[in-house]
């Protein structure tokens, strides 16, 4: 345990050393207050740009504040995943590219404590970086709209969370699967892309797909009642993520021990 804590800390000093403590919950952060902002402001700002005719009224439904967090969520559905995979393809492949995993390796260092290790602070730096994010949406929609009860933002991020760690792990996985950190970040964004459509497109027939946290996320906030399959869909992404994380400590060794 202890050797497990000592490359949990490396991982820590490597991540402060790329300033990812610093930009990454930037980035969350300016995510989450984009669009309460932009919702607020986008009738001054139609009306400042001008362009309509004179006596022109300009109105808008205001949405709620369950409605403009919820756009919130999807600019890391988006952006925020892009984010993701960008910064940690490499946490794995480069490692391996410039030899510096063979180095740690040398050392009595167990394959599963070199990649859960990087995993657990992965997820450390992403939750940190989320809870910070989704905290400020829910801040600004509550002064310019409504404050949403604390208890349910929470239910929310607890979920949302599932399924940014599930997208971790799949991460780590193309990264001990592939040596270029690009060929990891390719094959992570193209395959979370396509399933994430697949379960928009058939709901019906993926109820239990982690795809549909998002929109059980959603769903909560705006009925305030656990949607049926919510509970399956958590089983499985934790089934999944514990999968991914095996597979990329096996796949790792064997290509270790290949090479």
């Amino acid at each position: 345990m202890k050797q497990w804590f000592t490359l949990l800390n490396k991982e820590f000093l490597e991540m402060a050393r790329n300033y990812k403590w610093v930009w990454m919950p930037i980035t969350f952060i300016l995510l989450g207050v984009m669009d309460p902002l932009t919702t607020y402001y986008l009738p001054e700002i139609l009306n400042s740009v001008g362009g309509l005719p004179d006596g022109t009224v300009f109105e808008m439904p205001e949405p709620s504040a369950q409605e403009v967090f919820i756009m919130s969520l999807g600019q890391y559905q988006m952006i925020g995943i892009l984010v993701i995979v960008l910064s940690m393809m490499g946490i794995i492949a480069g490692e391996r590219k410039s030899g510096v995993a063979q180095l740690i390796l040398v050392k009595p260092v167990s394959y599963s404590s070199y990649i859960t290790s990087k995993w657990a602070a992965a997820i450390i730096l992403i939750l940190l970086s989320l809870f910070l994010g989704m905290l400020a949406s829910w801040y600004y929609t509550g002064v310019l709209f409504e404050f949403i009860p604390f208890g349910a933002f929470m239910e929310s991020f607890g979920l949302y969370a599932l399924w940014l760690v599930l997208v971790l792990s799949f991460v780590i996985l193309c990264s001990a699967m592939f040596m270029q950190p690009v060929a990891a970040g390719m094959v992570s964004l193209v395959t979370v892309f396509v399933f994430t459509i697949l379960g928009g497109s058939f709901q019906h027939l993926l109820e239990w797909s982690p795809t549909q946290l998002v929109s059980y996320v959603s769903e909560k906030l705006i009925t305030d009642n656990w949607p049926e399959h919510v509970w399956p869909a958590t089983g499985m992404t934790l089934l999944m993520s514990a999968l991914f994380v095996v597979l990329a400590i096996y796949i790792f060794k064997r290509k270790e021990l290949a090479d």
